[in-house]
């Protein structure tokens, strides 16, 4: 809760620094929903869950060619789509019908 409550006011005073924006990474997705309703600035998330402002997805995780263990926040988006174009097109329509991140892709408190 200390930790929550710490990274809460740090986005705060970031916005009140003049930050334009905030992304958050790996962060619990109350805890990054609740960042995203305290703020005024856009809020986007990789691996915070759905309810922040807008996504990113490294795009070799997306198409699933990414070296190494594959992150839990991430989607193979390629494995459903015939080209790399149209993996694309289905992320940027997942994240807009808040259909990703889903849950097996953000992280609890």
């Amino acid at each position: 809760a200390k930790a929550a409550d710490e990274l809460l006011q740090q986005a705060t005073r970031l916005q009140d620094a003049g930050a334009q924006l905030l992304v958050l990474e790996c962060i619990p997705t109350e805890l990054a929903q609740q960042i995203t309703a305290t703020v005024n600035i856009p809020v986007i998330g990789i691996g915070a869950g759905i309810h922040c402002d807008g996504q990113v997805l490294v795009c070799y995780d997306m198409l699933g060619i990414s070296k190494g263990k594959r992150p839990k926040f991430s989607k193979n988006f390629l494995t459903e789509n015939n080209s790399v174009a149209a993996a694309m097109s289905a992320y940027v329509q997942a994240v807009k019908e808040h259909t990703f991140p889903a849950d097996e892709h953000s992280f609890d408190s």
